[in-house]
C-alpha cells in the first residue's frame, strides 16, 4: 500500500503544482499594481474625470480604473497623465514603482512623436503639409524615439524587478474610406493612420527588447475607427482637449480586454 500512497501524493503534489503556475502571481495574492502612460491611460476622452487628477483628466472609465473595479487589487496607483512625454514618465510616474510592485501598464511615445501637432496641421492644412508632417513624426519615431522608450522601460524594470508589464499601444485612427461626410480627406487619414504603424512597429521593438508584453490596439479597434458606423475615438470634440482619443467604448471594449487577456 505505501507505494501506493506514495504514487497518489507525488500525483497530487504535481497537480497542485501546475494549479500553482497555471494561475498569475498577482492573482494569488492580489495585484500591486501601477498604471503609467499619456491621455490614452489616463482616460482623457471620456468625459468624466477625477477632481484631484487636474490637467492630467484621470478618470474612473479609463481601462487602468476599469481593471481595478474588476479585478480588486491589493493596491492601485494611477499616475498616467494627459499629455505625458516619455520625460514625464521618469519625471513624474516611475517613483509610484517599488520592488512590491507586480503589475505595470503604459501607454506612451505618441506625444514625443508630435501626435497633437500632427492632428493640427493636417486638421488646417493641405493634403501634402499633413503628410509631410507625418513622415517627420515617423521618422523622429524610427530615430529618437526608440532611445526614450528604452530609456523608460530600464527604469520600471530597475524599479520594479519583478513586475509584470504590459505595455499598450496605440490604434489607427481612422477607417479608410469610411462613412465620414466632411473633415479629413482620405489623403490625410491614410497618413495619420500611417504613423500609427509606425509607432506600434517601434513600441513593439522595444517593448520586446526588454522581455516587456506588447498588446496591438489597431486590431483590437478595427472597425471601430472614426468614419466607422460604431466609432470608439472622438473626432473633433468639445472640449477640444478630448478630440482624438477614445471614448468610453474605446476604453471598456478596446484598451480594458488588451490587459485583462494578459492578467486574467
Amino acid at each position: 500500500m505505501r507505494p501506493i500512497r506514495t504514487l497518489l501524493s507525488a500525483a497530487v503534489a504535481a497537480a497542485a503544482a501546475l494549479l500553482v503556475v497555471a494561475v498569475p502571481a498577482q492573482a494569488q495574492a492580489g495585484a500591486n499594481y501601477v498604471a503609467l502612460g499619456d491621455s490614452y491611460s489616463s482616460g482623457t476622452g471620456t468625459g468624466s474625470y477625477y477632481g484631484d487628477s487636474g490637467s492630467c483628466k484621470r478618470g474612473q472609465y479609463a481601462y487602468p480604473a476599469l481593471w481595478a473595479a474588476s479585478h480588486a487589487p491589493a493596491s492601485f496607483k494611477f499616475v498616467a497623465c494627459s499629455g505625458a512625454r516619455t520625460g514625464d514618465v521618469l519625471a513624474n510616474q516611475v517613483s509610484a514603482l517599488s520592488a512590491s510592485t507586480t503589475l505595470v501598464s503604459i501607454s506612451i511615445g505618441g506625444n514625443d512623436a508630435g501626435f497633437t501637432d500632427v492632428i493640427t496641421t493636417c486638421t488646417f492644412g493641405s493634403d501634402q503639409g499633413c503628410v509631410n508632417r507625418v513622415e517627420q513624426a515617423k521618422s523622429y519615431a524610427t530615430s529618437t524615439l526608440p532611445g526614450l522608450l528604452d530609456n523608460v522601460y530600464a527604469q520600471i524594470r530597475n524599479r520594479a524587478p519583478s513586475a509584470q508589464v504590459v505595455v499598450l499601444g496605440y490604434p489607427r485612427l481612422y477607417k479608410v474610406p469610411g462613412s465620414c461626410s466632411v473633415g479629413l480627406s482620405d489623403t490625410k487619414r491614410s497618413a495619420i493612420n500611417s504613423a500609427a504603424d509606425t509607432l506600434a512597429s517601434v513600441t513593439a521593438g522595444r517593448a520586446a527588447a526588454k522581455s516587456f508584453t506588447f498588446r496591438d490596439l489597431r486590431g483590437a479597434f478595427a472597425g471601430h475607427e472614426i468614419c466607422s458606423s460604431a466609432s470608439w475615438l472622438n473626432s473633433l470634440s468639445f472640449p477640444t482637449v478630448e478630440s482624438y482619443h477614445p471614448n468610453r467604448d474605446g476604453q471598456r471594449l478596446g484598451y480594458l480586454p488588451q490587459l485583462t487577456a494578459v492578467t486574467g
